[in-house]
């Protein structure tokens, strides 16, 4: 089978000027090499693409794909993960993990807890702060939590995103308005213990992969899974496959959450306890890291006994089931190039 990839890659972006910090979503190299060489490993023919608009030109140039393992993540906008789907749905192209819809309203995580509340699951309670009058209207007990609204891998995220006064929240939100472009999440603070579930599957057939605690070291920035920490997660961050009664219930939750969102094939949900222990949804990522090592869905994988080119088997049956690939390879089978 002929598997294009796309994919935003990360030197490509700093070489341009980009941050450490902007780009942090985007894949490495050896991120790209490490899928190639798992989809080779399972007798594909793996293409590389790129981002976005690489795939256009490739499209116009009349090239074609049995299907498209997708991790494009996008530069701007809160539709920036939905790009690479929704055109490949104009040319009736399958591809891996969750369509425009879930995409879009994941990425906006005050969208995405106004569904998740409306499925009875619990989230802190929330205000977004879009501009600088609305701090006067935000009515929730200290201590806070902010982060931009519509970021990943801990972008925007600092020890000063835990708001204990009034008169950080208004510099702490000043300064994500001013740097990162978009509207502020600030909600109630979760001191309990932090978990990311692991989900393999869609819909009936979806699965809980592992569910991994998160435990800061006592030299991390206290108190949030920062983009520091997570940048330098090999020395600050402990991961631990939890499997108490907490960690089931917290299971459950997340598979709640995967399935009633509708996403797809494989990805990550995000839960933290409040002061009494109940567990809360924080976000879902429906288009998880894939790097062997550092992202967390692979390394909740290895935990779990399942090795790389297993977890990329997995998620190629999943989205196969989903798409019947053998239907469309008939009807590329005259227009593939190489």
């Amino acid at each position: 089978m002929r598997i294009g990839i796309t994919y935003n890659l990360r030197a490509e972006y700093l070489a341009a000027g980009y941050s450490e910090e902007e780009t942090a979503e985007f894949d490495r190299e050896d991120t790209i090499v490490a899928i190639e060489q798992a989809l080779k490993g399972l007798k594909h023919d793996a293409d590389r693409i790129g981002n976005v608009k690489n795939l256009v030109a490739r499209l116009a140039a009349g090239d074609r794909w049995n299907i498209i393992f997708n991790i494009a993540e996008g530069l701007e906008g809160f539709g920036r993960e939905a790009q690479v789907p929704a055109l490949l749905e104009v040319y009736n192209i399958p591809y891996t993990f969750s369509d425009p819809l879930v995409l879009c309203l994941t990425l906006h995580k005050a969208m995405a807890k106004r569904v998740v509340r409306q499925l009875g699951i619990s989230t802190p309670d929330f205000f977004v702060v879009e501009k600088p009058s609305d701090l006067e209207k935000v009515d929730l007990p200290l201590p806070l939590f902010a982060k931009p609204v519509a970021e990943g891998t801990g972008k925007g995220i600092t020890a000063a995103s835990r708001i204990t006064s009034q008169s950080k929240l208004v510099s702490t939100c000043m300064h994500l308005l001013l740097t990162h472009n978009q509207p502020v999440l600030v909600e109630t603070f979760l001191p309990g213990r932090e978990f990311t579930v692991g989900i393999l599957g869609t819909g009936e057939d979806a699965k809980v992969l592992g569910v991994m605690e998160v435990i800061l070291r006592d030299y991390a920035e206290p108190d949030v899974y920062s983009f520091h920490n997570k940048e330098q997660c090999e020395e600050l961050v402990e991961y631990r496959l939890a499997t108490d009664d907490k960690a089931a219930r917290v299971g459950e939750i997340a598979l709640a959450v995967w399935q009633g969102i509708g996403c797809r094939d494989a990805g990550r949900v995000d839960i933290r306890c409040d002061v009494n222990g109940i567990p809360n949804f924080m976000e879902v990522n429906p288009l998880a890291g894939l790097h062997p090592q550092h992202s967390d869905l692979c390394i909740i994988a290895s935990m779990a006994g399942m090795p790389y080119r297993a977890l990329i088997e997995a998620i190629m049956r999943s989205a196969i089931s989903r798409v019947h690939v053998d239907k469309y390879s008939l009807g590329f089978s005259k227009c593939l190039k190489r």
